[in-house]
């Protein structure tokens, strides 16, 4: 499979290189297409390459001490990922699923600085999106010692359709397969509670479930429930 360097220029990470500099990174670039499910890397495998997601999402999950599996990301189309040199790390800190289809293209870690030579913008992407990470990190860390179930749940499906929302007739669609169990993950909670709540949230005409699908509805009503406005 080969990837046409116009797609890598429609990117705002890429669109500033020259034709030769893109040229030159496809050489080296291998394409993936990843299976719902299939991992595109396990928890502390050597990190060997570093990637980007062209099409599709992805949920980073990692495994706690105690064996419990979080949800600790997604990636969104456009975006880097597995870059551990960039964290100084020799492995990876968690596992990537496709939660879709995906498109990925894969590049060796070694070549890591001599893209950052070609195009200083990567290194400030990747410090741009380490600080996202950390501030939604520090987010949800506060949300679980601080905030009741349901509001954290709030937060999590508001940052989903924020991220990956796409209108519909009905309200704002998450515009991949989600479950109630990735939701559970996400926000340090129970399959059980989760179920409970948009349930609920259902019966209020907030959301609109399905199978591994969810709906926004009531924006305004869920967004006033995670601020903690009751009608």
């Amino acid at each position: 499979m080969k990837i046409d360097r116009t797609i890598l220029k429609s990117l705002p990470l890429f669109e500033r290189m020259t034709d030769a500099d893109l040229d030159s990174m496809l050489q080296h670039a291998l394409p993936r297409r990843i299976a719902p499910g299939d991992a595109v890397f396990e928890q502390g495998a050597r990190a060997k390459s570093f990637f980007l997601l062209l099409h599709g999402r992805l949920k980073v999950t990692q495994v706690t001490q105690d064996g419990q599996q979080i949800i600790v990301r997604m990636v969104h189309p456009g975006d880097l990922f597995g870059f551990a040199m960039a964290l100084r790390r020799e492995d990876y800190p968690g596992t990537a699923v496709a939660a879709a289809e995906s498109l990925v293209i894969a590049w060796p870690t070694d070549m890591w600085p001599r893209f950052v030579e070609q195009n200083p913008r990567l290194a400030v992407t990747a410090m741009q999106t380490i600080g996202q990470r950390l501030e939604e990190a520090h987010t949800r860390i506060r949300e679980m010692s601080t905030e009741e179930v349901e509001k954290r749940v709030a937060h999590a499906v508001l940052r989903l359709s924020k991220q990956a929302g796409r209108p519909v007739e009905t309200g704002i669609r998450i515009d991949f397969p989600i479950s109630r169990q990735d939701i559970a993950e996400m926000t340090g909670t129970t399959l059980h509670t989760v179920s409970r709540i948009l349930s609920a949230w259902e019966a209020k005409g907030m959301v609109k479930g399905g199978r591994q699908k969810l709906t926004v509805t009531d924006p305004q009503k869920l967004l006033n429930l995670a601020d903690g406005i009751r009608d």
